[in-house]
Parts: structure tokens; sequence; C-alpha cells
């Protein structure tokens, strides 16, 4: 079971999460502003956030922001908003999933499940290879969690590092992406365009465009692999 921290300024939408979250025998915390929520974060090692946008002193995407600046908790935003612009940004923000209300409590624990299975290391592709994994100038460390490029480390996410840390132990190796989504985001379906924001997000980090790849190509409906620039 997890320790949760609900971010909601809704009462009643608040004591509906902590009712249902306590059912399933998961520790509960909550607050209903962004300033609450980043003490309480900076003080307590929760295993899972849920996020709401729409708080009173701080709208919830600047919040994500601070909260990605002082922890790597698992944030997943529950929002009334359905703007796709804003959902990628969150994404690219730090946000580990999103969910759209209203939701169902079933929903919620599925999204909370796969969150979890991921940040425990429920193992991309099974458990981390002990060795070091070489591509070209990439260097990555699955038990370290630590990539290196030409030398120089990379700041990556956690879901960065499990992308190319599954990509780099299959190099040259076209991924489909309903295998990425099973075995990196730990779910049987979802929206491709997660795949294409973290892609797009390590692709800065390498320093390269999809316009002009080095490592990271992708082939239009087929998947997506990895290899040393030529």
């Amino acid at each position: 079971m997890a320790s949760v921290l609900v971010v909601e300024d809704d009462q009643f939408v608040r004591s509906a999460l902590i009712r249902h979250l306590t059912e399933a025998s998961h520790t509960v915390r909550s607050v209903g502003t962004a300033l609450e929520a980043l003490r309480e974060v900076a003080h307590v090692g929760f295993d899972v956030v849920i996020l709401d946008l729409g708080l009173p002193d701080l709208d919830g995407a600047e919040a994500l922001k601070m909260l990605r600046g002082i922890t790597d908790v698992p944030v997943i935003i529950a929002t009334a908003r359905d703007d796709e612009a804003e959902i990628v940004r969150l994404l690219n923000d730090g946000a580990d999933d999103y969910l759209t209300k209203p939701f169902s409590v079933e929903h919620l624990s599925a999204r909370m499940a796969a969150v979890l299975r991921r940040s425990r290391g429920a193992a991309v592709g099974g458990e981390p290879p002990s060795r070091v994994l070489q591509v070209g100038g990439l260097s990555i460390d699955p038990l370290r969690r630590q990539a290196e490029l030409d030398g120089t480390a990379l700041d990556l996410t956690r879901r960065e590092f499990d992308l190319l840390a599954f990509l780099a132990g299959r190099p040259g190796v076209v991924v489909p992406r309903r295998e990425l989504l099973a075995e990196v985001w730990q779910q049987s379906y979802g929206d491709d365009q997660t795949i294409d924001v973290h892609l797009s997000w390590l692709r800065r980090k390498l320093g390269e465009t999809a316009a002009q790849p080095r490592y990271l190509h992708t082939l239009r409906g087929v998947g997506v692999k990895l290899e040393p620039p030529l």
C-alpha cells in the first residue's frame, strides 16, 4: 500500500478521495492549498501525490513546477480541464499522469497502481540489467539510474530515464509504441501523445530534434528505435 498526499480544495471531492484511498488501505494525508502541499512534501516521504489544478492560492500547474524543484515523487494531476495543449504542458513540466474530472474511483485506482509500479521499479522489462548500457556516446547505468552523454551527466526525470534505458537495452531495434506503453508505462492502452511528449523532452536533452535525429528515430506508424549516430 502507498502513502498518498491529496491536494484538493473542494471539500466534497477531497473527502471522497480520502475515503476511497483509505478503504483501499493507503495512508492518506490531505491539504487544500499549494503551499501546504509543498510543506508536506518537503517534510514527509510520499509515494504519490494527487494534485488538483484549481487551488485557491496558486495554480496547480505552478505548484507542479515547484514540487519538481524539491522532489521526484510521482504526481497524478486531477483536473476538470481537458485542453490538450495544457495536458501536454503538464506532462512536459513533470506530471506522471493525469485524470480529467469527473473520474471513477476504479479509474483512479488503475492509474495509481500503474504509477506506483513504475516508481517502485517494478521493472522496465523485468529486473534492470547490472551492466552499464553503451550506445554511441550514451552511457546508461540502470542500477544507479544515471545517464551520461559524451561524459556529461543528463538530468532526466524518472520516466525519461526508464524510456531511454528500455530503448538502450535494444539498440537498433524498432520498438512498437504498444510495447513502450506496456513496458515503460505499464499500461495495455493509452495515448500515443504521452510517448511523443516524453520523446520530445528526451530529444531536447540529447541535443537533437525529430527533424534532425541523432539517437532517437521515430518510424511513423511503426515505432521508435535508439541507435548511435552515423
